[in-house]
């Protein structure tokens, strides 16, 4: 069952094309990954699913009701949550706190009392392996630690989606291996992921599905391995030192 859909996006800056006639679909319980180089359209075409941009042409589909237009309120309402690239936490708020106030307004219209959206909060951060610092000040917080409670904000509201952006930039080996099981874990309990990611030794570990943006265009889109070999997506994006790497 395909739970979100694009067809046809267009995101035009003046003269500008950052996603060009870009067509997507997202299956319910799947992982599917986003990559292509820096410039390539990506976070403009998770801005437009979010409702950070409308589409110069095109729409977007959430359980076959078109969303394309609306404010991303509305967006993160409906169900769809997301992360951002550079992770800015409330200032001067604990690592707890910051987690309640995506549960206090969450997903399907639902609103939380103070005392819910707590319990709500230290559940997620349970969850993401925060458990241990609710109590912190998040801008205490290492970069691993951050990137867990950018994701813990976005899983308090409640999401059946999750818009996934570069959350394992600035992470090491062994933190990019926590973020892979991390990211399972999430799709277990029932979310469904689309992730926009630069690791690619993570992307081929947890994701079903890839597709390549290239100057705004696909140019592949399919499995891992089939992608991530495809001499077009080598060419553009991954460098023939990545094939002899691969070999």
């Amino acid at each position: 069952m395909t739970i979100l859909e694009g067809k046809n996006i267009t995101k035009k800056f003046a003269g500008l094309t950052a996603v060009n006639k870009v067509d997507f679909k997202l299956e319910k319980g799947e992982i599917l990954g986003l990559i292509g180089p820096n410039g390539a359209g990506k976070t403009t075409l998770v801005n437009v699913i979010a409702g950070v941009y409308a589409p110069t042409k095109g729409d977007i589909y959430f359980k076959d009701k078109k969303i394309s237009g609306l404010k991303p309120y509305k967006i993160g309402r409906l169900g769809i949550a997301r992360t951002f690239q550079i992770v800015r936490p409330f200032s001067g708020m604990t690592v707890k706190e910051n987690a309640s106030v995506g549960a206090m307004f969450g997903a399907q219209g639902k609103t939380r009392s103070a005392k819910e959206a707590i319990k709500k909060a230290e559940e997620i951060l349970e969850f993401v392996g925060l458990g241990d610092q609710m109590n912190v000040k998040a801008d205490q917080l290492n970069v691993a630690s951050r990137k867990r409670l950018e994701i813990a904000k976005a899983l308090a509201m409640g999401p059946e989606v999750i818009l996934f952006d570069e959350v394992m930039a600035g992470l090491n080996f062994s933190e990019i291996d926590q973020a892979v099981e991390l990211i399972k874990k999430i799709r277990n309990s029932g979310i469904t992921i689309l992730i926009i990611e630069h690791v690619m030794r993570a992307i081929k570990r947890v994701c079903d599905r890839i597709f390549v943006l290239h100057h705004g265009e696909k140019i592949a889109d399919g499995a891992p391995e089939e992608v991530l070999n495809d001499e077009n997506v080598i060419k553009a994006y991954l460098g023939r030192r990545y094939k002899e790497l691969i070999k």
